[in-house]
């Protein structure tokens, strides 16, 4: 009897060698990367998507999906372990007795049934059972064994990430189910992708979107992309300017708790924001959080300020930190560990970010920034990874484990979520913290996705004011 484990040098048996009534087997448990897969390689979404009644009721779906996982089994038995290397596969016939579910561990069991000397095929009987001992799979298969021996080192099996951002966007949204709509300003949304992304984020019942702009130019959008704009509300204002008013005054009088920019600029947004007499100033430094989901990274990661501060001084920093922390909490990390990033991981006088993030730090000590563990200055890389942090000595609490990245300037800090979301395939989501309200800051660019991982963040840093408001006043 043969398993993989034994097996660290692949050697093939010939035909002379295989005797009947031998066999082989092999273990695997079925992981969720392996639905993946074999859902990119069949083009099939059949075995990443299952109706979860369907796969209870034993329908065929899961039944066909799974089981063609527990077959493919078959392959990798026959060409690594019994009879090999140069085997080749001419016939099988299989039948798919049980459903195989995520955590099931399957054993493969060959046993060999019949041989035939005038072309060098071998008959195998097949089973499949699960952890249970139940058979889930059983059948037969016909190969042609090799005529003389293969021997070759077993190579290591590439490892395979597999990045589904619309997997990521689910499990965020799964963070605001159960809680109530919000009301959502949407300034101007009068191209497509912010109008659908609004929708969209109605549709997921995130917030109820009041849209606000030329009632004929958002109807207009609307008609020529196929969007139902149902029974939103709509407030008809003139252009932009007037739009991006009539949203903080909504948004003073309570009628809503959160802002999303549509297609409009920043700029023109922002002046209407932090008006002192009008705007929604708060004590605190506005500014700009991305909450990135990089498939190579273990947990969410925030890069802060981004979008609104551009060259911010430290008083600044220290609001901009705080911000981010309090978004961190709201997101489950009880104390965040936050990298101050600058091009070196030591103090220099030349640098001033160096000189902030060594003053920041001390602010923290002092309790002047409450809530999380900061370390800086710290180099892109060893604030992410542990490898680079160990190499090069630096011991620390949050090197190489970095929550949130503290970048010296919105260039750098904009430059480095753009190569994540574009090169990194990272989910994004932004808002802007420091105001009574959550905003939605979206680019021009930005997907109708994007928008609506922005949407989750800005309903629950809602909720969590709404929260913090129902609180008895010290």
């Amino acid at each position: 009897m043969q398993s993989e484990a034994e097996q660290q040098i692949l050697e093939s048996r010939t035909f002379d060698e295989i005797g009947i009534g031998e066999t082989s087997t092999l273990t695997r448990t079925l992981h969720p990367d392996d639905i993946h897969l074999c859902s990119v390689m069949s083009g099939d979404v059949g075995w990443s998507i299952v109706e979860p009644e369907i796969g209870h009721g034993g329908g065929f779906r899961e039944f066909l999906a799974r089981g063609m996982w527990t077959s493919s089994l078959l392959s990798t038995a026959l060409a690594t372990q019994f009879p090999g290397p140069g085997t080749i596969l001419v016939e099988q016939s299989l039948h798919f007795t049980l459903p195989v579910s995520l955590g099931d561990t399957i054993t493969l069991t060959l046993t060999v049934r019949q041989k035939f000397a005038h072309n060098r095929h071998v008959v195998f009987d097949c089973s499949c059972a699960n952890q249970d001992g139940c058979e889930v799979l059983r059948g037969s298969v016909e190969v042609l064994a090799p005529a003389r021996k293969y021997r070759t080192l077993r190579s290591a099996v590439p490892a395979v990430k597999i990045s589904d951002r619309h997997a990521r966007l689910l499990t965020l949204l799964e963070r605001a189910r159960g809680l109530p709509p919000i009301d959502m300003a949407v300034v101007h949304p009068c191209d497509r992708e912010s109008l659908k992304g609004a929708l969209a984020a109605a549709e997921a019942g995130l917030i109820d979107p009041v849209l606000i702009g030329p009632e004929a130019k958002i109807r207009a959008v609307a008609r020529d992309n196929d969007l139902d704009l149902g029974r939103h509300r709509i407030v008809n204002v003139l252009h932009s300017h007037d739009a991006a008013a009539m949203a903080v005054t909504l948004l003073r009088n309570g009628d809503a708790e959160a802002m999303m920019k549509g297609s409009m600029h920043t700029d023109e947004l922002m002046a209407e924001v932090v008006r002192r007499a009008s705007g929604l100033r708060t004590s605190r430094r506005i500014s700009h959080v991305f909450v990135m989901d990089v498939p190579t990274y273990p947990r969410p990661i925030l890069i802060t300020d981004a979008a609104i501060n551009i060259a911010p001084t430290l008083e600044e920093k220290a609001d901009i930190i705080q911000n981010a922390i309090d978004l961190a909490h709201i997101l489950g990390v009880p104390e965040p560990k936050v990298a101050i990033l600058s091009a070196v991981e030591t103090v220099n006088p030349k640098l001033q970010s160096t000189l902030d993030a060594a003053a920041l730090c001390k602010m923290a000590d002092r309790c002047q920034i409450r809530g999380g563990i900061l370390d800086g200055p710290l180099a892109f890389d060893n604030a992410i990874s542990l490898d680079a942090a160990r190499t090069k000595g630096i011991r620390s609490a949050v090197a190489g484990q970095a929550d949130i990245l503290v970048v010296p300037d919105l260039e750098s800090g904009n430059m480095i979520a753009k190569q994540l979301e574009y090169l990194a395939n990272s989910l994004t989501a932004g808002v802007v913290l420091g105001a009574r309200v959550p905003i939605v800051l979206t680019s021009r660019a930005d997907t109708t996705e994007t928008r609506m991982a922005s949407c989750v963040i800005a309903v629950l840093v809602a909720h969590a004011n709404r929260k913090k408001q129902s609180l008895p006043q010290e």
